[in-house]
């Protein structure tokens, strides 16, 4: 009961018949898959988009290509300089599903490697009503381990209408602009699960089946 009166006061319905304030364990929501990808080659964001699209299904988003300049760590390994985009996938996912599909893009990754050096970098994570998570093979004091060697990151939480950031989000994640980006995003999902708490089916679900 207390799951699933957080979920509605999230999506802004009506509580007020809905008493009780025990914990309830309850499996999660559904969640936004979300992308970072970057390369000092832009036609390989392109080209890597399309084969993450035959294993997670098609993109609904797709960020502008940005320059990827707030760190020249990659410098040395992926050339100089570095291009970007950010896409969200159609397909929810369950939470848990994201171990798997962080070790797929590390997969992906290798493939293109030259030398032992990546030509291109795949950060997956997703998005909650309530936050983003990145995936990371690095341990660090707020990260939280998940399984097989990866762990989550809270990089960005909501709240009074926008993501924001914490002390410890990359600099690329706290900019207005990306936040604007992920905001965006987190709209679009929480329209698919307005579609899924009513039966119905969410404008994206729709839009494939009549294309």
């Amino acid at each position: 009961m207390q799951c699933l009166k957080a979920d509605l006061q999230i999506l802004g319905l009506d509580l007020s018949p809905m008493k009780g304030n025990m914990s309830t364990p309850c499996e999660a929501e559904d969640v936004k898959l979300v992308s970072s990808l970057f390369s000092s080659q832009e036609p390989l964001l392109g080209q890597v988009v399309r084969e993450l699209q035959t294993s997670f299904g098609p993109v609904d988003w797709t960020s502008p290509t940005l320059c990827f300049d707030r760190t020249s760590y990659y410098e040395r390994e992926m050339g100089w300089p570095l291009y970007r985009r950010f896409v969200s996938f159609r397909r929810l996912i369950r939470p848990e599903e994201i171990v798997q599909v962080k070790l797929m893009c590390n997969q992906t990754e290798n493939k293109y490697s030259v030398a032992g050096k990546r030509q291109i970098n795949i950060d997956p994570g997703y998005i909650s009503l309530e936050r983003l998570i990145l995936t990371t093979g690095k341990n660090y004091t707020h990260r939280i381990y998940l399984s097989k060697g990866i762990y989550a990151d809270l990089t960005l939480v909501f709240r009074k209408g926008s993501f924001v950031s914490l002390q410890w989000t990359y600099r690329d994640y706290a900019d207005p602009t990306v936040i604007g980006y992920f905001n965006e995003v987190r709209a679009r999902y929480k329209t698919q699960l307005r579609g899924e708490q009513t039966g119905s089916d969410g404008p994206d679900q729709r839009e494939a089946e009549q294309g």
